[in-house]
């Protein structure tokens, strides 16, 4: 009989264990296998080159945060049954089962306006039914249908083992130390109050504001990065222009599962739809920007010898608007340079806006010693809470690296 309660070797981590058969027959899936050929982080490998690591490594690194936070929240006095540990536990390793080929960047332009955590409630109920009802209760948790709320914010919140092991992987992947977090002292701070829901001791509260810190900084420094940010709206642009030319009649060479959402007509997903998508990974856009290089569209093999190549556009970033004139100016010398009359196409403003920390949406709870909670941003000992409830914005200005010495 084989043994499935296996300890994996984590560089993130150390050393993370399967203590439920049902964890390994869920992550032996092709379904989940497939994580192992779509990144993390997209191509921020382009600005950082160790930032190699997969939708598997995160996973499996989530799952292990989410085993680390169950055993404590049990010291503490939580009871928390069998069922519910492997519910949690299957719900975090399979949180992002739905993601696509580079992740974020691409998600609605294969399965039209189909959000990752749709798709990956989709593929949940389809194992579920294959492994008979087993996956139901973490189903339940996973769409925050639970009795006890604890557990989905675990799974997604602002403060979940989501998010604590993304943080923590991608500053070591990436070498910015800028984000890195400390996970043992920030889940060993979590607790659960009377009325069911996480909130932290009191005593975390410095912790809890590093971690967000954190968490902003790796935004603006890594996932919005110009060059980052770039990368990711030139794959839209790629898989949009790809779209359009087939549209048009333009047959385009492609493996026969990216071809088939090439040609797709916007639907509900069909069973096809997923089997196809369930076949695809980075490698398929990978192979298809190295063949569309050749493209007979200057559009099109322009932005693929960008990325393939990695002759990126220049940027520039700016808290503000850019002036119109300013714009129109890139345009023209981008069409006189090119001799093309649809310069717009390559020159365009990308932005990015991030809100550090939501008051709103399910706000962190401080847990005093008298029982009472309040909200993290309420609290007399808070340094930089208050501070982060603002939104910030940048604007991306991209244009063609080509023409940059026709400048004055």
């Amino acid at each position: 009989m084989q043994n499935k309660l296996k300890i994996i070797n984590d560089p993130v981590h150390g050393f993370i264990r399967i203590p439920h058969e049902i964890l390994f027959d869920i992550i032996e899936h092709p379904y989940f296998q497939r994580l192992r050929r779509i990144g993390q982080t997209g191509l921020l490998n382009l600005i950082f080159p160790g930032a190699t690591h997969t939708r598997f490594h995160h996973a499996l690194g989530a799952m292990h945060l989410m085993f680390t936070a169950l055993e404590t929240l049990k010291q503490k006095g939580v009871k928390i049954s069998e069922n519910e540990e492997k519910g949690a536990m299957l719900a975090i390793l399979m949180h992002d089962i739905g993601h696509g080929p580079f992740s974020h960047a691409l998600e609605s332009m294969l399965m039209d306006d189909w959000h990752h955590e749709t798709l990956s409630l989709l593929l949940m109920n389809r194992l579920n039914v294959e492994f008979d009802g087993a996956l139901s209760c973490a189903i339940e948790m996973f769409q925050g249908r639970y009795h006890r709320k604890f557990f989905n914010q675990l799974i997604s919140s602002q403060l979940d083992v989501d998010r604590l092991d993304y943080l923590k992987r991608d500053s070591f992947f990436t070498g910015v130390s800028e984000g890195s977090i400390n996970t043992q002292r920030i889940i060993s701070m979590m607790n659960v109050c009377e009325e069911g829901e996480l909130v932290i001791d009191a005593k975390g509260v410095y912790s809890i504001e590093n971690f967000l810190t954190a968490r902003m900084f790796m935004y603006w420094q890594v996932y919005y990065h110009k060059t980052s940010a770039l990368a990711e709206f030139l794959l839209v642009k790629i898989l949009e222009r790809a779209k359009y030319l087939v549209s048009m009649g333009i047959d385009l060479p492609a493996g026969d599962n990216l071809k088939y959402f090439l040609y797709r007509e916007k639907s509900a997903a069909t069973d096809e739809d997923v089997k196809r998508f369930t076949q695809l990974d980075d490698n398929d856009i990978i192979q298809a920007m190295k063949l569309w290089q050749n493209a007979e569209d200057h559009i099109l093999s322009y932005w693929c010898k960008c990325i393939i190549q990695r002759n990126l556009p220049r940027t520039i970033i700016s808290s503000h608007p850019f002036e119109q004139e300013f714009i129109k100016e890139k345009v023209k010398k981008t069409n006189d340079f090119f001799g093309i009359d649809n310069g717009e196409e390559l020159v365009n403003v990308i932005k990015r806006k991030l809100l550090p920390y939501d008051t709103e949406k399910q706000p962190i709870y401080l847990l005093q010693k008298s029982g009472k909670k309040i909200r993290l941003e309420e609290s007399e000992d808070q340094l930089l809470s208050g501070l982060m409830i603002n939104k910030t914005q940048r604007y991306i200005l991209m244009y063609p690296r080509d023409i940059q010495n026709t400048f004055s």
